[in-house]
């Protein structure tokens, strides 16, 4: 982060802290106990590659996400503590005071019912992959939806049902685990799969036969992903509203998003 940048962060935090030690005294921000404890505490499952993985063996955590919170850390002088969550429990960690943010999660309006969410910071969506081999005849998401393509998915996912949306000429197989739509095309069984950016990002680093079609910015069905942060606290949410902003103007997300998604083109 240049000068510039640090300069204004740090006046950021200093004018929040002190509306925070005034106008909302009796209900402390999470922003002071943070620089007062010298750690950010960060929630995160470290499944969900490769936006948070934690490697077993070394048991370090890596990933978009871990990198980010490193350096919002980073950024605000403190330390940074992971603390391990569950999807099914997110919503819990935040109102228990377990963990002052959590590391990324997309926004869905059954959360956002309890929890606050950060301005998005990445946008996610569906991308059909394809086997290299036959990545000829698929240049566009149109040359999908034809009579003699079949499309695998996984049964009663939301993928199953944008596939039979977006591609209504073509065959949708839906397979059951564990079974999945992206073995099928390895397999031979099936042309195309369909599923998020996130895990194609993935499967093409793990079988390197699997070729996405078109390219990310083409990718449907966005949804974004943001920050879970406890509800209430304004002065917090405004900050890394604030940290965000500063990041994305300097390339910062754009740069994870090169490096562990799918380049842009």
């Amino acid at each position: 982060m240049n000068k510039y940048s640090a300069a204004f962060l740090t006046s950021i935090v200093l004018t929040l802290a002190s509306i925070t030690s005034g106008a909302v005294a009796q209900t402390k921000s999470k922003l002071p106990h943070i620089l007062e404890r010298g750690t950010l505490r960060v929630g995160t499952t470290g499944d969900f590659n490769p936006m948070s993985i934690k490697d077993t063996a070394t048991n370090s955590l890596t990933g978009f996400d871990i990198e980010a919170m490193n350096q919002l850390a980073a950024d605000m002088g403190v330390k940074v503590e992971f603390v391990p969550a569950e999807w099914a429990t997110l919503v819990n960690g935040l109102v228990a005071d377990r963990f002052d943010i959590f590391s990324g999660a997309s926004i869905s309006m059954a959360r956002a019912k309890t929890v606050a969410f950060s301005n998005p910071y990445l946008y996610a969506g569906a991308v059909p992959l394809v086997s290299k081999k036959s990545a000829s005849k698929f240049p566009t998401w149109n040359s999908v939806n034809q009579p003699n393509v079949t499309v695998a998915v996984l049964m009663g996912t939301t993928f199953e049902q944008q596939a039979r949306a977006h591609f209504p000429k073509a065959k949708i197989r839906a397979v059951e685990k564990p079974a999945t739509g992206y073995q099928e095309v390895l397999a031979g069984r099936a042309q195309v799969t369909l599923t998020s950016n996130v895990e194609a990002a993935t499967l093409m680093k793990t079988y390197p036969d699997l070729q996405m079609v078109g390219t990310s910015a083409e990718m449907r069905n966005k949804r974004p992903f943001a920050y879970p942060m406890p509800q209430g606290d304004d002065v917090w949410l405004t900050f890394v509203n604030n940290w965000i902003a500063l990041k994305q103007a300097e390339g910062f997300f754009d740069a994870l998003e090169t490096k562990w998604l799918a380049a842009k083109k």
